[in-house]
């Protein structure tokens, strides 16, 4: 395991995967919260 993040947080392709995986889930928040704004009122 100590390996695994010290591969990921040193080197540039563990920071790009960091980064992606980030990026997608912060999207799937952003898309989740967006979704139940839309559900909620329709209309804007």
């Amino acid at each position: 395991m100590d390996v695994v993040l010290d591969m990921l947080l040193t080197q540039p392709i563990g920071l790009l995967s960091l980064f992606t995986i980030l990026s997608i889930i912060g999207i799937g928040f952003f898309m989740s919260a967006w979704i139940k704004l839309k559900i909620n009122d329709p209309r804007e």
